[in-house]
This record gives C-alpha cells, structure tokens and sequence, in this order.
C-alpha cells in the first residue's frame, strides 16, 4: 500500500502487571516497531486512569527515542487544556533539539477522565476557540514568531498534527495542519475528508493536506483468533461503561468466566465495529477500502490486547501487508 504506517501505544497495563512494566512494553514494542519498518511509533496522555500508564508523554517519548535511532517518535497527543502552550514548546523543542527531524507533536483538547481529575488538572473547559488559540500561541513560540523567545531553538519546529473529530477537520484546514482522524467519522463517507482538503489553508508554509486515519488493527492466523485477540479491550471498555473505571486488560480466558450481560454484549460488539480483526487477506482488504474512502495518507494502529506476544505478531504480519516489514 502506498501510505505511510504507524502505530499508537497507550501503555495498557495487563492483569498482574505494574505500570512500570507497561512503560517497559511501550519502549520494547517501539523498538521492535523500528526493526519493522514503521514510520511513526506514538504514545498518548491520560491521567489517573487505572488501566493506562502513560501520563506524561514528552517524557515517554524522549526514552523511546534515546532507544530507537530513525522512527518518529511522538505524541498522539497532549491535551493542550491541560497545560500551558510555552511548557508544550518547551519540552517538545527539547526533544527535537537531541533527536533533530524525528519529534511529532499530536494534540487534542479532551478534558480529564473524571472530575476529580479535571479538579487537579485545574481544567474543566474544552473550548474549540480557545484550542484554536492555544495551537496558535503554541506554533509561535516553536516557530519563533512570538516575542517569548523559548529555549532550546531549533532550526525547524516538530510538525503539529491535530487530533480531529469533524471540528477538529475544520480547525486543521483553517490552520494549514495534518489531522488524525480515529473514531465514528472513519465510518461517514468521504465528505468530511474532501471538506478538509477543500477548505485546506496552507498558509506561508505551502504545506499540503494530511490524512492519518487511526484505528485498532489485529492480525491472526484465523478470524475468530484475531477476533478474540480484540476481546480484551473491547471488554475493558464495557465494564468502563458499568464502573466508570477503565481496568487493565485481562486474559481470553478470564473474560469468558464472567457473566456476559446484554449491556456488556452490546459495548462489545460496538468496539468490535470500530476495530479492524482479521486474517492478512482481510484486512489488507478492508484497509483498501477505507483508505480509498478517507484518501489517507497513513495509517496509525492504535491496537492493544492482553497477549504482547500476539500483538507483536500483529504488527509485524500489518507491516507486511504495507510492504515494509
């Protein structure tokens, strides 16, 4: 295929599992992500939440780096309500100053995942205008155009990718910048993506339109292999949605001792539906097809399950498939 592929680590804990072992298995799937041949290898930012270890991305970001010597290493992606724009410019402008051309700065605007968090965020606001601003302020001081100078400069700023729903489309056109698009939109047609690059500014930079569309992508030997290696997160997910706590992921096995209820059912098939599982045929075959919808331009895995030994294997068997393994 001729795009780009990349994969989004979120640093899922696993049942009997430490958050430091999941840090450890973020790094080791990045490195074994650039033996692969990937473009780009992403973490995420999520706070206090109990089956995610990953809060502090510049932080993860500049570890995978110091072990890994050509994939792009980056965020998908800081939540800019969460933070003040000069601190992101700062600690991203470092870590392109010590890994020069292989920094990406994804952001977002989602708020924290419970009230007491967004209480010690100090952030109960996502407001669009007000992250259309923060991308602005934050672009001037990477760029130098802002009468803070931030240090380290560099002499070319990360690129700012924007997470995008349909607004964030919208926000990424106006401000001439990539977008990633994951989620319900994959699934509405070709018009919000031909609305993004109608719209597209590119500014004076002369950058083009962007396409990067994200969604969990599992490969097995066989369909219901591939299907039970989804299992895990989909479950994780419907119990969220009973508990309100999101928990780590647990094995095949266990899932299938606890009761199934019909509300646990339905969360499951909804996260099946927006999953991509299959044998190499067919999701080479699905990918196809969403790709000639979005026109993509990459494609970013965000796939996790409880066995790292499949998971791996399912990297390895999707980079085939993009012919860069």
């Amino acid at each position: 295929m001729q795009v780009a592929l990349s994969l989004l680590d979120r640093s899922r804990t696993r049942d009997g599992q430490t958050d430091a072992a999941a840090l450890r298995q973020t790094v080791h799937r990045a490195e074994l992500a650039e033996a692969t041949g990937y473009h780009r290898f992403w973490v995420a930012e999520h706070h206090a939440v109990p089956g995610i270890a990953s809060s502090v991305p510049a932080v993860l970001i500049g570890t995978i780096a110091n072990r890994t010597s050509r994939i792009r290493v980056g965020s998908g992606g800081v939540m800019l309500p969460n933070h003040q724009p000069i601190v992101v410019a700062e600690q991203f402008a470092a870590l392109e100053a010590l890994h020069p051309g292989r920094i990406d700065l994804g952001v977002g605007r989602s708020l924290g995942f419970t009230a007491p968090v967004r209480d010690a965020l100090r952030t109960h606001r996502a407001d669009a205008d007000d992250f259309a601003a923060d991308i602005a302020e934050l672009r001037a001081y990477l760029n130098g155009e802002s009468e803070v100078t931030v240090r380290p400069r560099v002499p070319e700023a990360p690129p700012i990718f924007v997470l995008g729903t349909r607004e964030g489309l919208q926000l990424a056109a106006r401000l001439g910048l990539p977008v990633v698009v994951a989620g319900p939109l994959l699934r509405q047609g070709s018009e919000p993506f031909d609305r993004y690059r109608a719209d597209f500014r590119p500014g004076a930079t002369g950058a083009q339109p962007y396409v990067v569309v994200g969604l969990d992508i599992l490969i097995a030997d066989t369909e219901a292999e591939a299907e039970e290696l989804l299992l895990p997160e989909a479950w994780a997910m419907a119990v969220s949605r009973e508990s309100g706590s999101f928990p780590p992921l647990s094995p095949v096995d266990e899932i299938r001792r606890q009761p199934m209820t019909e509300r646990r059912r339905r969360v499951v098939a909804e996260t099946a539906r927006g999953a991509l599982a299959g044998t190499e045929d067919r999701v080479a075959e699905s990918l196809e097809k969403l790709i000639a919808v979005t026109g993509a331009n990459e494609v970013l895995s965000s796939a996790s399950t409880f066995d790292t030994v499949a998971l791996y294997d399912s990297d390895a068997r999707l980079a085939r498939i993009f012919g860069v393994a």
